[in-house]
């Protein structure tokens, strides 16, 4: 297991995506500094109770094990609707080719399968910088 350092131990933890296969593929994505953005529902991080993004604050980003891969840096925060995502911020999550049709058709179907979509459904959208690898991860 991953020591965590101690300046991360209060940090958010969490990992993108819904299976282990799909949390260590966007993790690469963000290892390889092609994925700088990302986004849940809104719904999601309100059921939970989870706390809200915030620009300057620092995550830890967890493999598909749940070992402590990476910290990433919120660089900004924006409550959209699904059917108003732009090019933009598909291209930034940096998944597939790219395009914004990728995207909605990839998010529609994690969202189906994680609580129901609705092409109006408010994502908390989220842009972010990696900060530094950790673990087996620091040397790529």
């Amino acid at each position: 297991m991953t020591a965590l350092p101690e300046r991360y131990r209060d940090a958010v933890q969490f990992a993108f995506g819904d299976t282990p296969t799909l949390k260590d593929e966007l993790l690469a994505l963000v290892l390889a500094g092609k994925k700088t953005a990302t986004c849940t529902a809104l719904r999601d991080v309100k059921d939970a109770q989870e706390p809200m993004p915030e620009v300057g604050r620092r995550d830890v980003v967890l493999d598909g094990a749940g070992k402590p891969a990476a910290v990433i840096e919120t660089t900004e925060v924006t409550v959209r609707r699904f059917d108003e995502v732009d090019e933009a911020f598909a291209r930034d999550e940096g998944e597939g080719d790219l395009s914004l049709e990728y995207w909605r058709e990839g998010h529609e179907a994690y969202f189906a399968r994680n609580g129901g979509f609705e092409p109006d459904m408010e994502l908390i959208c989220e842009r972010f910088r990696l900060v530094e690898t950790l673990g087996e991860y620091r040397n790529g």
